[in-house]
């Protein structure tokens, strides 16, 4: 089932259904089991926290996804996040976060049967900006991911009084607002994952004095993450905040398996001829022919061969009718985003001559999840490099992607 608040148009969606029909057809009735037993709840591993004067965060590792609430109490202040689970599997827990800043200490307990409650308790003013489950993937556990930002005193007294009102009216299950302002719950806002290329062993484009694509592109992932939560209107996840290496297929599957509504996967890349500069942003075209557009996706998709792996094949199913159908709408949602996105660029950043561009990038590649790839500019030319490494240009970058993300998905809401 379609979860709340994902994105998809009427077209790709009545045609499913009719797949569907037309497959339950042959398939005869499914008699429900009588009695059948309901699903175990999951447990919570694990949980930790980091903190810093200007943030914290909490992650929580599940052994699935499982639903989740928070809320902010006063006298004293504290933030208590509830997950829905049966137990947590090591013994209950307090103590201080690592690190310094907002949290105190914090205690992890089981609340109920089927509750978990962390209760941080606040040394400052403070507020959840953010908040979302990521699923299991290659043998890491599901995670609750909680980012904890400052709030004003009145900030706070305000939250504390309407979940108190909340939690009256409507039980243990009220969940707060999260920082930027928007009224939807949680899980109605998109989530766009951003994918910093390279990383871990794989520099990336890297210039005469050192300095690498895959630093350029995971700051820059992260002022643009910023920005979007900063909005209220989007979840967003990175598939590394680190200097990590992931495998090209690790990144797609991270989308895929999260149910993104937009993956953003963020470059800046090199070509022999070093007067070749500005952004551009791609969608995927597995028989693209621009000579260069084909070296860049070329080296980009060599990342997995040098470091010792080799990339796997597009599996058969990709002629699949129902998948067939769904490619195609996910080519044109992709390539709306890069329109969305160039137009906001093109006051303000100097854009290479025909800036929306496709070419067979293997991290484009999921068939239902709309895709871009932005080049940030040419870490071979010399004004490009000088654009990167300036916080400014960066700042001023990362807001009109934010912008056209935003223009993209109102475009979305407007379709009939």
């Amino acid at each position: 089932m379609q979860e709340p608040g994902r994105v998809l148009p009427t077209t790709i969606l009545t045609r499913c259904l009719l797949f569907l029909v037309v497959l339950l057809a042959f398939a005869g009735p499914v008699h429900a089991q009588d009695g059948a037993t309901p699903p175990a709840l999951p447990n919570v591993i694990d949980a930790r926290i980091t903190a810093t004067p200007e943030r914290a965060r909490l992650v929580i590792d599940l052994a699935a996804r499982t639903e989740f609430s928070f809320v902010s109490l006063d006298e004293p202040d504290r933030l208590a996040i509830d997950v829905r689970a049966g137990t947590f599997s090591v013994p209950e827990t307090e103590g201080a976060p690592s690190g310094e800043g907002m949290i105190s200490g914090y205690v992890i307990e089981q609340a109920a049967p089927d509750r978990v409650r962390t209760t941080l308790t606040l040394s400052a003013p403070a507020q959840v900006q953010q908040a979302y489950v990521l699923d299991p993937f290659d043998g890491q556990p599901a995670r609750l991911v909680v980012d904890i930002i400052p709030a004003t005193a009145e900030e706070f007294a305000a939250n504390a009084e309407r979940d108190r009102t909340a939690s009256a009216n409507a039980g243990p299950a009220a969940v707060s607002t999260p920082a930027g302002g928007s009224e939807l719950p949680i899980a109605t806002r998109p989530l766009v994952v951003i994918d910093p290329g390279h990383g871990g062993i794989d520099s990336g484009a890297e210039t005469p004095d050192g300095i690498r694509e895959k630093d350029i592109v995971l700051a820059f992932s992260k002022r643009l993450q910023e920005l979007l939560v900063e909005s209220g209107r989007f979840d967003v996840a990175l598939t590394r905040e680190t200097d990590t290496y992931l495998r090209l297929e690790e990144r797609v599957a991270l989308a895929r398996n999260n149910k993104a509504d937009l993956l953003i996967s963020i470059h800046a890349d090199s070509f022999q001829q070093p007067e070749i500069r500005g952004a551009s942003v791609y969608t995927r075209d597995e028989n693209a022919t621009d000579v260069l557009d084909k070296v860049l996706a070329d080296t980009e998709n060599r990342s997995d061969v040098i470091a010792g792996f080799v990339m796997p094949q597009i599996g058969p199913a990709a002629i699949d009718i129902l998948l067939d159908l769904m490619r195609r709408e996910m080519r044109v949602q992709s390539f709306m985003a890069a329109q969305s996105i160039v137009h906001q660029l093109e006051p303000s950043v100097a854009l290479r001559r025909f800036p929306v561009r496709q070419a067979d990038f293997f991290v484009l590649q999921a068939p239902d999840v709309p895709s871009v790839l932005v080049e940030l500019g040419f870490m071979s030319n010399p004004r490009d490099v000088a654009n990167l490494t300036q916080s400014d240009w960066r700042d001023r970058t990362a807001e009109a992607i934010a912008r056209g993300i935003s223009t993209y998905f109102d475009t979305l809401k407007e379709e009939p």
